[in-house]
């Protein structure tokens, strides 16, 4: 267990919701990451691992044109599956993780180039991650990286209210 992952869990309780996750290149560490925290049951719904493309449109929704125009290692991407994720779900928050873990280049994109999602109640935004390290090193630090993201919004959250 992560200590990021129970303070997540323990954001995400307190004000009463639930989140999914949409993984590509993590292929189901970020659920790890979840269930690994006793009692996430209450806020972790579950979620899709999605390493094949045709699977984000189909699973997830991702619409083909966003596919064909940007491909899968795109922000773009990122925020139609963490959309596709949170819909397919009814979950209140949605996570994606899409990128080229390695060793070799994807969509003519060098390994550690990775988009994490997110979306909630009115907002979806994605962030680049240009990672270094391994397979499982960039696999980690994007697993950090989404569940900071969102740490770091439902912090400003609970300061709002």
């Amino acid at each position: 267990m992560t200590d990021l992952g129970r303070r997540v869990h323990l954001l995400i309780r307190a004000e009463g919701s639930t989140v999914a996750t949409a993984e590509s290149l993590t292929g189901g560490r970020l659920a790890v990451r979840f269930t690994d925290v006793p009692g996430v049951s209450e806020t972790y719904l579950g979620g899709a691992v999605t390493y094949a493309t045709p699977l984000k449109a189909s699973m997830l929704g991702v619409d083909a044109e966003i596919i064909d125009e940007f491909g899968v290692i795109s922000s773009q991407c990122a925020e139609a599956m963490a959309s596709g994720v949170r819909a397919t779900t009814g979950a209140t928050y949605g996570l994606s993780t899409t990128g080229v873990a390695g060793p070799d280049d994807q969509e003519g994109k060098p390994a550690g180039t990775v988009y994490v999602g997110l979306a909630g109640p009115g907002f979806v935004t994605s962030q680049l991650l240009e990672l270094d390290g391994d397979r499982t090193d960039i696999q980690e630090a994007t697993c950090d990286a989404v569940l900071a993201a969102l740490e770091e919004r439902l912090r400003e959250h609970t300061a709002l209210r």
